[in-house]
C-alpha cells in the first residue's frame, strides 16, 4: 500500500490504549499491515505498532535481517502480532539502550524482562505462540507497549540513561 507518517512524541494518539481487533482476514486489515510493513523498512525500523501511524489497534509488526539502527542485533523473524499478551519467563531483567521511531534522535537505557512468552494471533486469526529471549524480548516488549500508549522514555529509571546519539535515520 504506502509509507505512512510515524507520529512523534507529543501526539496525544500516542498515549491512547488501543483497542483489541475483533474481526481477521479482512482487507482492512491486511492494508494496516501493509502499509506497518512498507512504513517499518522505510524508517529502518525493527518494529512499528498501529498506534504509531494514527491507528488505535493492538497490532504491530517486527523483524530484521540486518539493521542500521542496531548493527549488532540478531535476525528476528518478521512477525505480524495482533492483540498480544506477554508474560515475563522468570525474574531476570536486562538494560539495554533503546530508540525509537516516534522519539526521533534520543536512545534511552531501559530495563526489561529478558524472557518473555507472547501470545497472539496472525492477520488470518491464526495462533501465534512464542517464547524468546534477549534482543528479540525486548523488540516486542517496545512494540506492544505503544499499544498501552507507553513510549520508552516512560520507562527510565534514571534520566543519566538518556541522550543523543546521531544515528543514522
Amino acid at each position: 500500500m504506502a509509507e505512512r507518517t510515524v507520529l512523534q512524541l507529543g501526539d496525544p494518539r500516542l498515549r491512547q490504549v488501543s483497542f483489541s481487533v475483533t474481526t481477521f482476514g479482512t482487507a482492512e486489515l491486511r492494508a494496516l499491515i501493509t502499509d506497518l510493513r512498507d512504513t517499518m523498512a522505510a524508517c529502518d525500523g525493527a518494529g512499528l505498532a498501529a498506534p504509531q501511524i494514527g491507528v488505535p489497534l493492538r497490532v504491530v509488526i517486527f523483524g530484521i535481517t540486518h539493521n542500521l539502527r542496531y548493527p549488532e542485533a540478531p535476525p528476528i523473524p518478521e512477525t505480524v502480532l495482533i492483540n498480544p499478551q506477554i508474560t515475563p519467563l522468570g525474574a531476570a531483567r536486562q538494560a539495554g539502550w533503546e530508540g525509537c521511531l516516534s522519539v526521533p534522535g534520543p536512545r534511552g537505557e531501559v530495563t526489561r524482562w529478558q524472557a518473555i512468552h507472547y501470545q497472539g494471533f496472525d492477520a488470518e486469526g491464526e495462533p501465534i505462540v512464542r517464547s524468546v529471549e534477549g534482543f528479540h524480548a525486548r523488540v516486542v516488549q517496545h512494540e506492544c507497549d505503544h499499544l498501552n500508549g507507553v513510549l520508552f522514555p516512560d520507562r527510565l529509571e534514571d534520566s543519566s540513561g538518556f541522550g543523543l546519539t546521531g544515528e543514522p535515520r
